[in-house]
């Protein structure tokens, strides 16, 4: 059975201080830059979730030890500081973008005590598209979809896919739940809307056994040196009955 680590990034670049919490949240640029020479030392091969979806599906197969990169939220400092690092390995990468702030800031971030940061705007998403990257969609106004109403749930998943397609000019087949926050009804919808994958913040591998659309995922947390990513790599982290399956 395939095991494929799905990571996930948000703000890669150089900050200040180490934070007492929200770790996930960021990655300075020199533990990034060593995680990715790492991937490469260690004969990871960093694939494309379009990749992933056709493995899974049995439609081809997937080289050795594969890796996906996922950044949530399409930060400014993806497109400054991240791509640059990205495009000299050659890896692929998903940004997953709010469609209902571009160019804003990450104004939810505000009641969990952190401060807001710059969010790319439509051109810089057509620049992220045109060094080869794919965009995803994440949700309009990135709420926690579970505690939605359906009718809103179904609004933030396909009106965010309407938009950024605008935007860019080309299909958006990937999806990102807000906080990971997702439950059947959100899955359902993210299918209805026609997406071809979702990510979850559930941590585990990805296997056949996933539902292309609950994918799980590990997050790259602000103190994670190369080799700490490394031991991550072994870590099976879930019960696999957690895992939100659509009925068969």
């Amino acid at each position: 059975m395939s095991r494929i680590q799905i990571l996930m990034y948000h703000r890669v670049g150089h900050f200040p201080q180490r934070m007492p919490s929200h770790r996930a949240q960021i990655c300075h640029l020199p533990r990034f830059k060593a995680q990715m020479a790492m991937l490469r030392h260690c004969g990871y091969s960093v694939v494309s979730l379009d990749a992933v979806a056709a493995g899974l599906r049995g439609e081809q197969a997937l080289p050795p030890k594969p890796v996906v990169l996922t950044f949530d939220d399409a930060y400014v400092d993806f497109l400054e500081q991240a791509a640059p690092v990205l495009q000299a390995h050659g890896y692929p990468a998903t940004v997953y973008a709010v469609a209902g702030l571009l160019g804003k800031t990450s104004e939810w971030v505000e009641p969990e005590g952190l401060v807001p940061a710059p969010l790319m705007s439509a051109a810089q998403l057509r620049e992220v598209q045109s060094m080869g990257f794919t965009v995803g969609s994440h949700t309009v106004s990135h709420p926690r979809l579970a505690q939605l109403d359906t009718p809103r749930i179904v609004e933030e998943v396909t009106a965010s896919k309407r938009m950024l397609e605008d935007v860019l000019g080309a299909p958006v087949r990937h999806f990102c739940y807000p906080y990971g926050s997702h439950d059947i009804r959100a899955v359902e919808a993210a299918a209805e809307a026609g997406y071809m994958t979702g990510t979850t913040c559930q941590r585990g591998p990805a296997t056949e056994a996933d539902d292309l659309l609950s994918l799980p995922r590990k997050a790259v947390s602000q103190g994670r040196t190369a080799l700490g990513l490394f031991w991550m790599m072994f870590a099976k982290n879930r019960t696999r009955g957690q895992a939100i399956r659509r009925p068969v």
